[in-house]
């Protein structure tokens, strides 16, 4: 019998194999006889799912090993865990791709991986998981997809650390292909982002007890945590508004306007009010979409299928698949190619779109998955090579966020990724509209095809992409400093004004060791007079700071800090990758962003990270951090930092300097005057240490200019990038 003939090949892939001169399944006959079943197994779900549409012919155990025998592609279909909101339809979505992968003449399998949800980690132990999460997702997908030898990925793309995570994992293994003596062919994927989960809106019984407990706080003379709760009630409903609803709460219940059980009832109204049913990435611009957007970007991903609003359809999936197919046998479509050509475009869009600033973290740790010899500082020097206007005008309160922006998708109204490669070309940005994408065209073939990057027909004071700039700063800036060497701060997320108001000022250092006491303070009912009885506050520091910044000599301390005349850089250390996982410090940048008084005059810097949603004035990914020595360790109460933004600068002062009226910023941190104090606050992280399980320690990475990488990973990326022609 024929095997062949009657497995209903689809036409066009008929006579497509796989060129390599290896073939595990035919020089090994252990996978021949072990994986065939679990093809099948794959395919019985699918056709019951697709049933008399299914049109798969023959997938017998025999048919199957004929196709593994003779070498023909081999797809693994990467799933999430569906404990995630993101991947809570990935196995209907996993069989329609198996689906077509077998009526292409292909050979199906499928994993999942472990998905960590940073909202649902976030102000607990299980943030100092989730950068590792990263890392073990690559490493896991490499074990996978190397041990079983697969050709390439479909992957069903979801949120926060997992597309960067299976992206580096990918890239690993094309690296390694490329070695002569493996005699494999490269490694290919498609990306399929999950569809955008649409924000929810806080219920009108709960709007009515939210408004009572604003009259309750101005009759308490508590105006500011009544407009806090008003800023915030403009919100689509998300989990990055509902924590900022927990701080806020936990205030009027310390001022004794509500009980503790009346907070936990409006909580448990508002998170039941929060996520629609069908489930997606947050439609914030975090780091779930900023990764959707960078996939995008690196031409990973099929324009049909970037901005969905609904779980893939049939006709969707088999598209994505045939586009994966044609990429088969083509090197300049494989992984490292595509990161290659596309990782300057990548860096532009992304400072372009505001997208979270954890990403650069994640764009050199793909890159040096891939080979490159990539850093923090190559972001920066193709940043710098031209100036990048701000085009994206996403917002939570005015009806402009991602599931909006996949809205107007849908409706033709703009081309998602193609748009804003056209608007920033249009622009004069020097995109390189040669590179590939898995659509098989070149960026200049799809911009081409679109006659204008956003439709007339949508107002452009209504569409998240924009044809002119709105400002021109963007993205997010590499810092540099006398106390250290390198740290990032998200200017997308600052307004013009407070970007302009904290260029060039001095703020106080108030120092704390770990999240949870910033949050303890952030959230008092009395933190401006907390703040104001800091014994560093000294009268002579004072004075200077009124003189410097114009102050009336005989204003109060409480007025100074409402004015802005005394500003904080409130300060988290311990919270780097060796130390703690390096955890993300939204919770207090929630706490700052909704504080209105300290909100407009305060920053708040940290070895940690922030989540993508993260709004003001954040500076974060400090090197060195504090637990290997860095300079953010030696920091006190009192200390004064000059902050220059439109110089990236921020530079500790010398304080008997500012108080004879002079910026002077000192040679470096006091590391060796204040030893003391640094073996003692090591001591105390290593005590912390022990809450976080051993095996998911991070203590052989890099740090974050490097992406935070495994050691064996960063020894191998020596490749120079860009790459000379």
């Amino acid at each position: 019998m024929n095997v062949q003939a009657n497995c209903s090949i689809s036409p066009e892939f008929a006579g497509l194999y796989i060129h390599e001169k290896s073939n595990p399944y035919r020089d090994c006959i252990q996978g021949l006889a072990n994986e065939p079943i679990t093809v099948q197994a794959l395919l019985k779900r699918a056709e019951a799912l697709l049933q008399e549409g299914a049109g798969l012919g023959d997938y017998s155990q025999a048919a199957i090993v004929e196709r593994l025998a003779s070498n023909r592609p081999r797809v693994a279909i990467i799933q999430g865990s569906p404990d995630h909101p993101a991947h809570m339809f990935d196995h209907e979505h996993a069989l329609r791709a198996a689906a077509r992968i077998w009526q292409n003449g292909g050979v199906p399998f499928t994993f999942g991986i472990p998905v960590i949800c940073d909202g649902t980690a976030q102000s607990n132990i299980g943030q100092s998981y989730s950068l590792a999460s990263r890392n073990h997702t690559a490493m896991a997908v490499n074990i996978n997809f190397e041990g079983h030898s697969y050709h390439a990925a479909y992957v069903l793309s979801g949120c926060d650390k997992t597309p960067t995570g299976i992206l580096s994992g990918l890239a690993s293994a094309d690296r390694a292909r490329r070695q002569p003596a493996r005699g494999t062919a490269p490694v290919w994927a498609i990306f399929v982002p999950a569809h955008v989960l649409k924000g929810g809106s806080i219920p009108k019984s709960t709007r009515q007890k939210l408004q009572a407990i604003q009259e309750a706080a101005v009759a308490a003379g508590d105006q500011q945590l009544a407009d806090d709760i008003e800023e915030n009630c403009h919100y689509i409903l998300q989990c990055s508004s509902d924590e900022a609803f927990l701080g806020q709460l936990m205030r009027a219940e310390e001022k004794g306007l509500i009980s503790h059980t009346e907070r936990d009832t409006i909580l448990n109204e508002l998170a039941a009010a929060t996520c629609d049913d069908k489930g997606g990435i947050c439609a914030f611009n975090g780091t779930g979409n900023s990764s959707r957007t960078l996939v995008s970007a690196l031409g990973f991903v099929p324009a049909e299928a970037e901005l969905l609003i609904d779980e893939a359809s049939t006709d969707v999936v088999q598209h994505n698949v045939d586009l994966l197919f044609r990429m088969f046998n083509k090197p300049e479509y494989s992984v490292c190619s595509l990161l290659e050509k596309n990782y300057a475009n990548a860096i532009r869009i992304h400072g372009a779109t505001g997208s979270s600033s954890n990403l650069m973290l994640h764009m050199p740790c793909v890159m040096r998955h891939a080979g490159f010899d990539v850093s923090l500082f190559d972001y920066a020097r193709v940043r710098d090579s031209h100036a990048v206007p701000d085009i994206f005008a996403h917002s939570l309160t005015e009806g402009r966020d991602t599931f909006v922006l996949a809205q107007q998708a849908a409706a033709g109204l703009h081309h998602g990724m193609t748009s804003l490669y056209k608007a920033l070309a249009d622009l004069g940005v020097p995109m390189d509209l040669d590179a590939p994408t898995v659509a098989g065209l070149s960026w200049r073939e799809r911009v081409a095809a679109i006659p204008v990057a956003v439709s007339a027909s949508l107002p452009q004071e209504k569409s998240v992409i924009r044809i002119q700039p709105i400002r021109a700063i963007s993205g997010t800036d590499v810092m540099r400093g006398n106390f250290f060497s390198s740290c990032t701060l998200k200017v997308a997320g600052m307004s013009t004004e407070s970007y302009n108001r904290f260029n060039g000022r001095v703020f106080l250092v108030r120092y704390y060791e770990n999240e949870i006491d910033c949050n303890n303070e952030l959230r008092s009912t009395n933190l401006i007079d907390k703040l104001a009885a800091l014994p560093s506050l000294t009268p002579e520091l004072l004075a200077a700071l009124r003189r410097f910044n114009g102050a009336p000599e005989d204003e109060p301390v409480q007025t100074m800090i409402e004015r802005g005349t005394l500003a904080f850089a409130f300060m988290i250390a311990g919270q780097g990758p060796k130390a703690f996982g390096m955890p993300e410090m939204f919770t207090p940048s929630q706490n700052l962003r909704h504080h209105g008084v300290i909100e407009k005059t305060s920053i708040m810097i940290t070895d940690g990270r922030y989540s993508g949603v993260t709004k003001g004035a954040c500076v974060g990914h400090m090197v060195p951090e504090a637990y290997e020595g860095g300079g953010i360790g030696a920091l006190v109460d009192g200390d004064l930092l000059w902050v220059r933004l439109s110089e990236r600068r921020i530079d500790l002062l010398d304080t008997a300097g500012f108080l004879a009226g002079q910026l002077l910023p000192q040679e470096g941190a006091p590391v060796a005057e204040r030893a003391e104090l640094l073996a003692q606050r090591r001591a105390r992280i290593e005590a912390r240490q022990l809450q976080v399980a051993a095996c998911s320690m991070m203590d052989n990475v890099t740090d974050a200019e490097y992406g935070v990488v495994p050691l064996a990973v960063h020894r191998r990326a020596t490749l120079p990038w860009p790459v000379k022609p």
